[in-house]
């Protein structure tokens, strides 16, 4: 993949589309396409011990020695627990993505498609996290949360970022989760219930991801250098830190497996570095397309492996 990093962007990356229209179009989507994972799918059904909690390609440990020597019931019970961690961590970005934009929309316009449209996203947030713990304590009776210093730096991002960092951040985060559950969602291997999850909130999540951008593109108008440059830095070290708390490792002594000789596996595990950089080809051409993929920004993206 080649991009060409400290763009300022082009006329290309200008608003073609002023934010109520797209919101007008999103609240219609919506109504038309939302669904309920707590009446559609069905919570007490047994799950089927040979299916996986995500697609074995998209295990952090795959391809590597340690896959190999697992048993099948390790790989499930491994993947199972993956899937919690990631499902989890997403909630707590989803609480973070919620303040940010009650706090983007307090004392706004409330009769505007826009303000409106961000009801229905919080609405989605919250089904979506619900969704989630639901799906974790089905599956493997736990949840993970990521460490205490990244979870001090979450409630410090939440307090200070708005306009395209605030939105920049939502779509990074949003996107690697829609990238891994892309993955997984029609895969028959995976546990149905994973797939219907996945499903629910990739359907969703694209209209959320479409919002952010056109709020990034927005936010980008007429941005000067020096913004731009701190803008950029700052949502890549926020997409590092979010990335590299979906595994949390604690995951893999829960699956019964060395959590220090699995992190230090993951971390070195050239396929999945692939498989990341490979789906987020598209989030990086966006973010280039905005000026908002700069030398140092690059950096922290090449770290955790989305460039």
């Amino acid at each position: 993949m080649t991009i060409t990093v400290e763009s300022t962007g082009t006329d290309e990356t200008r608003r073609d589309q002023g934010s109520n229209e797209v919101s007008d179009r999103l609240i219609a989507s919506a109504a038309r396409m939302s669904r309920n994972a707590m009446t559609e799918i069905d919570w007490n059904e047994p799950l089927d011990p040979t299916k996986y909690g995500c697609s074995p390609e998209w295990s952090s440990l795959y391809g590597t020695d340690m896959w190999d020597e697992l048993t099948e019931e390790q790989r499930i019970e491994l993947t199972r627990h993956e899937f919690a961690s990631i499902s989890t961590n997403g909630i707590w970005f989803e609480m973070i993505l919620q303040e940010m934009v009650i706090r983007d929309q307090y004392l706004g316009e409330y009769h505007s498609p826009e303000f409106q449209w961000s009801l229905v996203e919080i609405a989605d947030e919250c089904r979506h996290s619900l969704m989630f713990a639901k799906g974790a304590d089905v599956m493997v009776g736990t949840s993970y949360r990521p460490s205490k210093f990244v979870g001090w730096a979450g409630k410090a991002f939440m307090a200070l970022a708005k306009n395209e960092v605030a939105y920049s951040a939502i779509l990074v985060a949003e996107e690697v989760l829609d990238v891994f559950q892309r993955g997984c969602m029609n895969d028959d291997r995976v546990l149905p219930l994973v797939r219907t999850v996945n499903e629910i909130h990739v359907l969703e999540e694209s209209r959320h991801m479409k919002f952010a951008r056109e709020e990034v593109r927005e936010s980008m108008e007429g941005v000067g250098w020096f913004r731009r440059q701190l803008s950029a830095l700052i949502i890549a070290i926020a997409g590092f830190l979010i990335v590299t708390s979906l595994h949390s490792p604690h995951l893999y002594t829960n699956a019964g497996l060395d959590s220090k000789r699995a992190m230090a596996v993951k971390k070195n595990n050239r396929h999945f570095q692939s498989m990341m950089r490979e789906s987020c080809v598209h989030l990086m051409e966006f973010l280039d397309s905005v000026g908002l993929l700069t030398r140092p920004a690059a950096r922290w993206y090449r770290r955790a492996n989305l460039l």
